[in-house]
């Protein structure tokens, strides 16, 4: 099940603050019914009235994730978009559309996080010369299977795209046709079955984060293409738990010089 709380910040009513979240009428009846909603951490079936400060928890299945909106926006000014998009959003075509934004980067379908986009042709240029230098910041939650230790690792390899399987290999030396990855991994909860890790991006390639923990022995829960079956079914998990977290704008120029230094951050439903 897929969790996540929002603290009411008007008077209403439990309904309705389901369907401002995004939820449809129906799905949001559908959870009073199933009695996962709950209010103050007690359970309720009723469409009880909501006052400032009240706490909504929520629990949806994946199969349900259709029902819910498919990001959040985060920041907007004249210049760019700032979302936290949801599992199912393609970001290049589906997620410009939603936005009326300009894709700088991407994240997978059924990657989380953050993302942002650009209004206008000066802020795509700006923005995609920072992501090409490596100025922007970009650091992910993932859970992945199996106790770690990672302390501030350093993991470099090669990745050589493999367009006919539709995926990415990993390999400790240079191949013909791969490029050089580099990624910092951070444990930062661990128990015998699976751990919660940092991942910092230093150079942004398909599929990195994904393919390179799996190469490790460390499959990402959920990931369909990386991992093994038997995981994804021990954990009951459809998408993977790959979430963009935080995202630090360095290094742009004009127009967009007064939003460096700035820092945008997200938590995944499943990061408890």
């Amino acid at each position: 099940m897929e969790k996540d709380k929002i603290i009411i910040n008007k008077e209403t009513n439990v309904l309705n603050a389901l369907t401002e979240y995004g939820f449809s009428y129906n799905y949001a009846n559908k959870m009073l019914r199933n009695k996962d909603v709950r209010l103050y951490d007690q359970k309720i079936k009723d469409n009880l009235p909501l006052s400032v400060g009240d706490e909504l928890t929520f629990f949806f299945t994946p199969d349900g994730i259709s029902n819910v909106q498919k990001f959040k926006e985060i920041y907007q000014d004249d210049n760019v978009i700032v979302i936290d998009k949801s599992a199912g959003v393609e970001v290049e075509g589906e997620l410009e559309k939603l936005t009326k934004g300009i894709a700088v980067h991407r994240l997978d379908r059924n990657t989380t996080g953050i993302v942002i986009l650009a209004k206008n042709k000066l802020s795509e240029i700006a923005l995609t010369e920072a992501f090409k230098s490596h100025s922007i910041i970009k650091k992910y939650y993932a859970e992945v299977v199996g106790k770690t230790n990672y302390k501030n690792f350093t993991f470099k390899a090669y990745l050589l795209k493999d367009a006919k399987q539709s995926l990415v290999k990993i390999y400790e030396k240079k191949v013909k046709g791969s490029v050089e990855i580099i990624t910092i991994f951070n444990t930062i909860s661990s128990n015998p079955s699976s751990s919660i890790i940092e991942c910092s991006l230093i150079t942004g390639k398909t599929h990195q984060i994904r393919a390179s923990l799996a190469y490790l022995g460390n499959a990402i829960i959920g990931d369909g293409k990386y991992g093994k079956n038997e995981d994804n079914k021990k954990f009951k998990e459809k998408n993977q738990r790959l979430h963009s977290h935080s995202l630090t704008l360095q290094g742009l120029k004009v127009p967009l010089e007064y939003l460096n230094g700035k820092n945008f951050k997200s938590k995944p439903t499943w990061l408890k």
